[in-house]
């Protein structure tokens, strides 16, 4: 049986274009697996915001303006939490389920659930799944990558199904019926594990400030999410066994319990005798708010008070924890833990007089520094620029937009009631800072860059006059 010429032609056509395609992809990824971070975070954005943005997901049946489901959809998917629309009212069932399955997907990072979704119909990670997977999780060792993303479903469905399994019954306690209940637990775990700081209810979860009940499992999924999974993946394995432990988790775990209490107890100082947040409430429950406050002002993005009522020195002390953030390849955002430690650890060593940055009987390479410096020298030029664009469109106070930008970039959540106010053209700054902070900054750069450049000779050195 003879085939036809122009069916053959189209054939090799068809062909000859799935191969170059496949070529291109292979060069992409090769040369930077950042682009399909960046290009994979925008697409699944553009999805949820059309999803949102569809009749059936608001309560009364009709679109809201697209800015309004766009922004949405981004802090959703950046686990971010700011909102331009009440999730309780606006939202329809559907819509809030989006927003959920946005902010899951965003916390564990889209090209990890690919990675997990081909493990889970059994097929084996190649190495430019690996290298993909590597660059979205930050994860040092390329050998790694598989025994984290077990880690990664292990753990995030372990701990969500078991806060769900701790909230849902008080929920029922309290009066809400069996379908409520469990839909109010398993979004408050999903939530909280995910740092992403979205609550179901109108009013948030100020009503249950003094219900150890809900507030400790919601600390717990924050806290352990921001702590970063190649971290807890050292925690399962050497829990009890210090010396075991790598360098990033001594860091990690160190430097968060350190910013948590120092966090708390300024917070509580600031804040001790202020009538409008803590100053009426006794002894117990301003420790149990200070020690709320402190872990969700890392990433978590709950509030068991008004923003707007805190202390001026006290949206100080919330900016710099919110850019700080979490732990590194987490649900957190921020500069990250260990960014702030080793840059630390570089000042202690120069202030000393050592030649090399040392912690734990280990030096830290120079590289190391450099990315730490690039880290936080970038994301300040961006909450700068982010300001600076929202001083001149708007007239708020510039602190309530101080702490709107950094709460955007290091995508905490937490809000002084700016977002709903801003114009069209401020909601979508906010939404570009929410969303190079959650890719991070190293990856944006890498990822527009045209070409990675590599120099077969070194120019003379000569020190230049610091300070």
């Amino acid at each position: 049986m003879s085939v036809s010429p122009q069916f053959s032609t189209i054939e090799d056509a068809d062909a000859t274009r799935l191969a170059r395609l496949r070529a291109l992809v292979d060069r992409t990824v090769g040369s930077s697996p950042s682009r399909i971070a960046i290009a994979a975070f925008g697409l699944v954005i553009i999805f949820f915001a059309l999803m949102l943005y569809m009749p059936f997901s608001s309560r009364d049946g009709h679109s809201v303006a697209f800015h309004h489901a766009f922004f949405t959809a981004t802090s959703a998917v950046t686990v971010t939490g700011l909102t331009t629309l009440s999730t309780a009212d606006q939202w329809s069932f559907f819509g809030q389920l989006m927003i959920l399955f946005a902010f899951q997907i965003g916390g564990l990072g889209t090209l990890t659930m690919t990675s997990l979704l081909a493990i889970a119909v059994g097929r084996k990670m190649g190495l430019r799944s690996k290298m993909i997977a590597q660059e979205a999780m930050n994860i040092g060792r390329l050998g790694e990558v598989g025994s984290i993303l077990q880690t990664v479903a292990i753990t995030s469905i372990s701990l969500e199904a078991a806060i769900a399994l701790i909230l849902t019954p008080r929920f029922w306690i309290l009066g809400e019926s069996f379908g409520e209940g469990l839909w109010h637990g398993i979004f408050y775990s999903v939530s909280a594990f995910n740092n992403a700081g979205f609550t179901p209810h109108s009013d948030g979860i100020v009503p249950y400030g003094h219900d150890l009940w809900i507030l400790l499992p919601i600390c717990l999924g924050v806290y352990v999410g921001a702590l970063g999974f190649p971290v807890i993946l050292t925690l399962q394995r050497n829990l009890w066994h210090f010396r075991a432990w790598n360098l990033t988790t001594k860091l990690t775990v160190i430097g968060t319990t350190l910013m948590l209490f120092i966090g708390m107890f300024a917070w509580a100082f600031f804040e001790w005798n202020n009538p409008g947040t803590i100053g009426n409430e006794g002894f117990s429950e301003k420790i149990l708010h200070s020690f709320f406050a402190s872990i969700m002002t890392r990433s978590g993005g709950f509030n068991l008070v008004n923003m707007t009522d805190m202390n001026p020195i006290t949206y100080l002390l919330t900016d710099v924890l919110m850019f700080i953030g979490g732990g590194s390849a987490s649900t957190a955002g921020g500069v990250k833990v260990t960014t702030i430690c080793v840059v630390f650890l570089a000042i202690l060593a120069e202030a000393r007089g050592d030649q090399h940055v040392i912690a734990f009987g280990r030096s830290i390479p120079d590289s190391i520094l450099r990315i730490a410096i690039s880290v936080i020298s970038m994301s300040a030029f961006f909450v700068l620029f982010g300001c600076a664009v929202l001083v001149y469109i708007t007239q708020e106070p510039f602190d309530h937009i101080l702490f709107e930008v950094i709460s955007a970039y290091a995508t905490c959540g937490l809000s002084v009631g700016l977002s709903p106010k801003l114009p069209p053209s401020g909601i979508y700054v906010l939404s570009l800072l929410m969303f190079v902070g959650r890719i991070g900054t190293n990856t944006v750069a890498t990822g527009l860059a045209l070409r990675s450049r590599r120099r077969l000779y070194k120019y003379p050195e000569e020190r230049p006059i610091i300070g």
